[in-house]
């Protein structure tokens, strides 16, 4: 894929200039308290390298899903201030997303200056359906950087999405793929090329159709594909079992029960499970075979002889995709499986594999168990984009880039 690249904009000379950067800052708060700030210390080099370059920098972003309309619970004020300490420089945050505070504090700017606007989301033409109205919010982001600006897509959370600060804007104004975009399509890249053999796939989440996309996209191409979290219970279902009050999708079971039949030679489920009389971190817990599941527990992580399972057909692997949890590992009691998988996965990069952790909750598992991001080759920013490119759909923010 031929991206325009942040060196090339470089190159060109951004002193003086104005460049929009389109970032990824959608980082988990508890309350006004960053918990995982990996979004912004991965976006942080391409902000500095057009900073310290000479650029007036415009950054604009989202956090969580408002209504299309402002709302303090996601304000990126947070946001602004950890992304100041990230950068050694102040970040200014607009207090709108392209009102009279932006263009106040857009006109300000002088080189090496760096501007956050505020929420995009918070303007419902940021993910409107109509192309004329993201065109509108386009044009209206365009104004804030003047005749002579670029823009730069830097947040890979969200390539896969055809927004207004994504997509609609890069068709007016000369683009390039920031230094995150570019790293994450050179490693995904290496998983959909000459990949080296052999290759594991570990997928877990709760819902089988999240994943159905690249199971069959990857189903024939992998040489292991292991099943955990609560998706696992719907193969389980499909093998005859009762599973209880495990998370289950009663309209997906036809089409696992297909899968198995046709790849039931490269797909590993597990054998055991941890369940639970609630979906609580006090739940009471005990450890099942799958095919011993009680009525009215349910399935919340998997089990000892799973792990070991899984390990050992990890243990030869040389290229790991990993998307998706195993259990609740955000409770103490459903963490072992997920941390026991993630363990597996390092042991075998510390191997040689080249292994790659999908972003969203599988990376929010590795920092929320205390695991070193060193200890894998990758962690991706982008849970989405990364599941929709390997499954061979076109990324409206990357092809957008190309032309």
């Amino acid at each position: 894929m031929a991206l325009a690249s942040l060196k090339d904009l470089l190159d060109s000379g951004v002193s003086g200039r104005t460049v929009l950067v389109r970032s990824d800052l959608n980082v988990p708060l508890d309350g006004t308290t960053i918990t995982d700030a990996g979004r912004i210390i991965a976006s942080a080099p391409t902000i500095a390298a057009l900073a310290d370059a000479g650029a007036s920098v415009i950054v604009t972003a989202h956090l969580g899903r408002p209504k299309g309309a402002p709302d303090p619970a996601f304000s990126l004020g947070p946001v602004a201030t950890r992304l100041g300490e990230e950068l050694g420089r102040n970040v200014q945050l607009a207090s709108d997303v392209v009102g009279t505070d932006a263009l106040a504090r857009a006109e300000g700017l002088t080189d090496g200056d760096v501007l956050l606007l505020e929420n995009i989301r918070f303007d419902p033409r940021e993910t409107s359906k109509d192309p004329a109205e993201r065109g509108k919010l386009a044009a209206a982001l365009v104004e804030l950087v003047g005749d002579d600006g670029a823009f730069v897509s830097d947040g890979f959370g969200v390539v896969h999405r055809e927004q207004a600060s994504v997509y609609d804007v890069a068709k007016l104004l000369p683009h390039y793929a920031g230094g995150l975009v570019e790293s994450e399509v050179k490693v995904l890249e290496k998983l959909t090329a000459e990949v080296a053999r052999p290759y594991a796939v570990v997928l877990g989440g709760s819902k089988v159709s999240d994943k159905l996309g690249v199971i069959e996209a990857l189903a024939p191409k992998v040489d292991t594909l292991v099943i955990g979290g609560g998706m696992a219970f719907t193969f389980l279902v499909a093998q005859g079992l009762s599973v209880g009050n495990s998370l289950l999708q009663d309209d997906q079971v036809g089409v696992c029960k297909d899968l198995l039949e046709r790849f039931g030679d490269v797909i590993h489920l597990p054998v055991d499970v941890v369940i639970g009389d609630s979906f609580s971190a006090d739940a009471e817990a005990k450890t099942v075979a799958v095919q011993d599941i009680p009525d009215g527990w349910m399935g919340l992580d998997i089990g000892p002889e799973s792990v070991k399972r899984f390990a050992a057909v990890l243990s030869g692997a040389q290229t790991i995709f990993w998307n998706g949890p195993s259990g609740v590992f955000e409770f103490d009691k459903f963490a072992a499986g997920t941390r026991g998988v993630a363990e597996a996965i390092a042991a075998a990069t510390a191997d040689g594999a080249f292994s790659v952790v999908g972003g969203g909750d599988s990376a929010a598992a590795v920092r929320h168990l205390g695991l070193a991001d060193e200890a894998f080759s990758h962690i991706s920013t982008g849970g989405g984009a990364s599941l929709e490119y390997l499954e061979g759909k076109e990324l409206p923010g990357l092809k957008v880039l190309e032309d």
